[in-house]
């Protein structure tokens, strides 16, 4: 089990970059959440099995059509259950 961080940057807000993602998540069958920051950027967090995790990765560093995406920080970090299942999109 693997969790990480990232932080998405680019032209990624106002282009259903967030939806798309819980979508992919939910294909992928990891958990987490992601959101836009006030800076354009979108985080989010990723846990799931080492594969899924990379396949997210490598999907956010992508993103939907319409997004052109710059850079993706990743941070690893601890993995909890607090996600109950979900991959959820937060304010």
């Amino acid at each position: 089990m693997r969790r990480v961080h990232a932080v998405v940057t680019g032209q990624v807000q106002g282009v259903g970059f967030r939806m798309a993602a819980r979508d992919r998540a939910r294909e992928l069958g990891v958990t987490g959440w992601v959101r836009n920051r006030p800076d354009g950027a979108v985080e989010a967090e990723v846990q799931g099995d080492e594969i899924a995790v990379e396949r997210m990765l490598a999907w956010l560093d992508r993103g939907p059509a319409g997004a052109a995406v710059a850079s993706v920080d990743t941070t690893e970090v601890p993995t909890h259950d607090l996600d109950h299942g979900r991959f959820d999109i937060r304010p």
